[in-house]
């Protein structure tokens, strides 16, 4: 029921000529002392989606600090998935409620993960579990009083559905520490029972969608997935997922198209996501919405690819002249951050995490509409001086604010206030009952009491700064 993962090892020191020295210092001080604890992240796919991203360059950069990091990734069966899913989009804030049957499925599911975890001894210092598919592990598990355990979530809780954020908030009671990308995205009916911090996502500067691609090579790659180079491009690079609003981009370039004469445009969906079952279905209607126009270019399946998926993303991301995320809810958009930090000019929808990245005006532009979009792409398209000054802000943003070594010690930093509270006081060892089992699933879950719950309003902690606008 779960895989350990292995990757390439990387060296902290490629890392040096693009972060500040105060954050290569305060990296090297924290690693050293958690160096002799050992960390695992879980998280419920190997490939696709941002947290997979995130993971497969955060473990080798972990171990490159000296911290013993390995990665797991949860095998649970595909109606887990549908059901996950359907979890991730309620919590986003879509209309309806989990079933009794998926709910059997969700809690069934986790518990065979955490007896194969158990069968197999999987032990750690510190736990890292990433998103709803993970958030009832903690609960399952025996509980080692010196263990921290925290739980990671990426997605966009800004309007959640009522229901269900009250069905399973109750688990986060199990876990030290909650993570979240933004102070709005913390629920209020937290109550305080466990500490909050805001750690935004970020992105791997050395991966090779986001090492520097020559202008050259670049059109050569969309070329040869049908793109005329020499004609203008604008790109949104996204799974084909209804809140990522493919057909509100397919509206706004039909609406720019009649000022850009030749405009293209590609919706690249390249996915290996083993948890996103709606895709095809969300693929489907963007088909019909494009009405067979010869350039509108549709990209889902990553068969017969003239390279790596990372590769042909960055090639679309590098032959773009502008390129569009027009969310309409989203956690953070790591494909914002990769476009920014390639020097592109971005219009992103107003929302979640985009808002956090986009400084309106200056580093890019952020749209309520498909009409708002279609003006800034044609602004954009006719001015290159200003694509340029955009791109320029837009980069060195990213490079402040959104790269990996900052990610990391915000990881870093919410185990060291854990595990310095443990040090200082033995109290939480009260808190801990080990093995606790999930009750009926249609029943809200018991989550561990902790004694620090008083009623106060949750305690968020900003464990990094940015100088975007919020």
């Amino acid at each position: 029921m779960y895989q350990t993962l292995s990757h390439p090892p990387v060296s902290f020191d490629q890392y040096l000529p693009l972060i500040s020295s105060e954050l290569a210092n305060d990296l090297a001080a924290v690693a050293a002392d958690l160096r002799d604890l050992r960390v695992v992240h879980l998280n419920s796919t190997a490939t696709g989606g941002g947290v997979a991203e995130i993971l497969q360059s955060m473990v080798p950069f972990m171990n490159a600090l000296g911290i013993t990091t390995e990665r797991v990734v949860i095998n649970p069966p595909p109606r887990f998935f549908q059901v996950s899913k359907r979890i991730h989009n309620l919590l986003q804030g879509a209309n309806g409620e989990l079933t009794p049957e998926e709910l059997k499925i969700y809690f069934r599911s986790i518990r065979d993960v955490a007896s194969a975890i158990k069968d197999h001894n999987l032990t750690a210092d510190v736990w890292y579990l990433h998103d709803p598919q993970l958030l009832p592990l903690a609960q399952l598990l025996p509980r080692d009083p010196e263990a921290a355990w925290f739980w990671l979530i990426h997605i966009d809780l800004t309007a959640p559905n009522p229901q269900v954020l009250e069905s399973l908030l109750p688990l986060t009671q199990a876990y030290d520490r909650l993570v979240f990308s933004l102070d709005s995205y913390v629920p209020s009916q937290l109550n305080g029972a466990t500490p909050v911090y805001i750690a935004p996502p970020a992105i791997d500067p050395l991966s090779v969608k986001n090492m520097p691609m020559e202008e050259p090579e670049a059109a050569r790659l969309v070329a040869a997935m049908g793109i005329d180079p020499a004609r203008p491009l604008v790109t949104q690079v996204s799974r084909f997922d209804l809140w990522k609003d493919p057909c509100g981009v397919v509206d706004a370039y039909r609406l720019a198209r009649q000022e850009v004469p030749g405009l293209q445009l590609a919706l690249l969906g390249l996915s290996q996501a083993s948890d996103d079952p709606e895709a095809l279905d969300v693929l489907a209607s963007v088909e019909e919405h494009a009405a067979q126009d010869p350039d509108i270019h549709l990209y889902f399946s990553p068969a017969g690819l003239p390279d790596s998926i990372d590769i042909v993303v960055n090639a679309f991301q590098t032959a773009s002249q502008v390129v569009v995320q027009k969310s309409i809810r989203e956690g953070f958009g790591l494909t914002v951050t990769e476009a920014m930090w390639k020097g592109k000019a971005v219009i992103g929808g107003n929302v979640g995490g985009i808002r956090l990245q986009i400084q309106d005006g200056v580093s890019g532009y952020l749209v309520d509409t498909s009409e708002e979009c279609a003006w800034r792409i044609v602004e954009l398209m006719q001015d290159p001086g200003l694509r340029d000054r955009i791109g320029q802000k837009a980069r060195e943003s990213v490079r402040e604010n959104y790269l990996l070594p900052r990610l990391a010690l915000d990881y870093l930093k919410v185990a060291k206030s854990r595990l310095s509270d443990a040090a200082e006081s033995n109290d939480h060892q009260s808190d801990v009952l080990p093995g606790v089992e999930i009750p009926d699933p249609l029943a809200k879950p018991a989550g561990r009491r902790n004694a620090r719950s008083n009623g106060r309003a949750a305690s968020k902690v900003r464990v990094t700064r940015s100088s975007s606008r919020t």
